[in-house]
């Protein structure tokens, strides 16, 4: 059953000035991605300011590989992030998102990740909820699959393109947001992408997909994309 976590915007908002604060100590990690959007591959988000259509709805699943913060140990939390960029993200406005937090990351994660999830990606949004399910991820040759909850309220199934030697495409030397750097873009196209969360449902089967792992920290990291 899904809790739904009482951490407004307010309260995401006050945690970033904490954390961006000169006595907080330094947040960084190293994350692991699976994500689908509604553009056709590849997402034209990352080299304009403008989504494929007025919208941009999206699922992240997101497992820390490593980081921290202080003495707290990141490595092993996972998050989900579901939502829309809206036609406005160029100006620094997404439309909605919804982040998921999964029952075994522990508060003091919850904490430092808040923030660092808002700073990544250095937008505004007039609707932003946290809520609480569990996330499982799992991969298989080059089938990627996600699920939150049980997988109703989201889900994820990627294939990835075999390219021209069978081994897969990777796009390279492109910002992922604010991150500081990344791995590159493992290109995957979704068999199946969907979700119905808090009053948003879409699904969008045969768009784009990717696996990435990003390095991000709180301070001196760019925002945006396609900068």
């Amino acid at each position: 059953m899904v809790r739904i976590v009482r951490i407004g915007l307010l309260l995401l908002s006050a945690a970033l000035l904490t954390a961006s604060s000169p006595s907080s100590p330094a947040a960084h990690m190293k994350a692991d991605y699976v994500e689908a959007c509604s553009c056709h591959t590849f997402c034209p988000c990352y080299f304009n300011k403008e989504a494929e259509h007025p919208y941009c709805e999206f699922n992240m699943a997101v497992k820390v590989r490593e980081g921290s913060a202080g003495k707290v140990n990141l490595a092993g939390a996972k998050y989900w992030l579901t939502g829309d960029l809206g036609p406005e993200w160029g100006k620094g406005k997404g439309k909605w998102v919804t982040v998921s937090f999964d029952p075994a990351t522990t508060k003091e994660q919850r904490d430092v990740l808040a923030p660092l999830i808002l700073k990544t990606y250095g937008l505004e949004w007039p609707e932003l909820k946290v809520q609480e399910a569990p996330i499982t991820i799992t991969q298989k040759g080059d089938i990627a699959e996600a699920k939150l909850g049980d997988g109703t309220m989201a889900y994820m199934k990627l294939q990835r393109v075999p390219g021209a030697d069978g081994k897969g495409v990777m796009l390279r030397n492109v910002n992922y947001f604010g991150a500081k750097s990344n791995d590159g873009f493992a290109i995957y196209k979704s068999i199946e992408h969907r979700a119905d969360v808090n009053g948003h449902k879409f699904s969008h089967p045969g768009r784009n997909a990717f696996l990435i792992t990003i390095d991000s920290a709180m301070g001196g990291a760019k925002t945006g994309m396609g900068q």
